[in-house]
């Protein structure tokens, strides 16, 4: 299925105009040169993060390379990376594939990921790429999983096995985006757990985890803790788009 999909895709790419999924202009790639060049100059990538939350650090924090929130709250996750800011040009196109069920723009983020991100990274050494689930209410709702219609398409070292079912999640009502960071935890508790079918293999193991856009790191750090409470050895996170840390209250 995907040899076919590959197919499709380049075909399209060559007989088929695009729109860049950032500006909207139409050209022939899902990101023109313009939205490209600006992405490389300006993504996340480019900037001093801190190395396990992949928040991007102050001047008073390079020295260890950790935020200060990491050095207060060590998350359960060892490593985070993001393409870039939630602020940045990508916003329009999330915002298409996750409330406007476009699913063009899966591929036009995962092609933009595949283009920037760096290849030292996608060959990193894990067993399992997991992406955020979501309930299965929610999945019903919207009709597929953003996080893995990205992460299905993107470029990975090819030891590395994609797990669409191995996380779940539970169904609840309140909405997480906006409040404080300390209500996100609160609400985040206990929501993610793991199909008995994957455990065994999940233990002892290195794991990807791959989300769309990171906000307080809640979602990442009960999830990271579900993996690691039932043996896996180093959680290292994948986001697309990262925006600026809540405050603890």
């Amino acid at each position: 299925m995907q040899f076919l999909e590959k197919i499709f895709q380049s075909i399209n790419s060559q007989i088929l105009p695009s729109a860049c999924i950032a500006c909207e202009r139409y050209q022939q790639h899902s990101l023109c040169a313009h939205c490209l060049q600006s992405l490389n100059i300006n993504s996340l990538l480019n900037y001093e993060c801190c190395y396990q939350c992949g928040i991007a650090l102050n001047a008073l924090e390079l020295k260890e390379q950790r935020c200060a929130q990491c050095n207060l709250r060590p998350p359960y996750f060892d490593e985070t990376y993001c393409l870039d800011r939630y602020e940045g040009i990508l916003q329009h196109a999330i915002h298409q594939l996750k409330y406007h069920k476009r699913l063009a723009y899966a591929h036009g983020l995962a092609n933009t990921w595949n283009r920037l991100f760096p290849k030292q990274l996608q060959n990193i050494r894990a067993s399992y790429l997991l992406p955020v689930p979501l309930s299965t209410q929610k999945l019903a709702a919207r009709g597929f999983n953003q996080s893995w219609e990205i992460a299905r398409r993107i470029h990975c070292n090819s030891g590395i096995r994609k797990l669409p079912n191995a996380l779940k999640r539970h169904h609840h009502n309140h909405q997480q985006a906006g409040g404080k960071l300390a209500a996100r935890y609160r609400a985040i508790a206990g929501m993610f757990y793991l199909d008995n079918h994957f455990i065994a293999a999940l233990r002892g193991q290195s794991i990807i985890i791959f989300d769309d856009v990171m906000t307080s790191g809640a979602t990442l750090n009960e999830i990271a803790r579900v993996l690691k409470d039932n043996g896996a050895s180093h959680i290292t996170n994948w986001v697309l788009l990262r925006t600026a840390k809540l405050l603890h209250v």
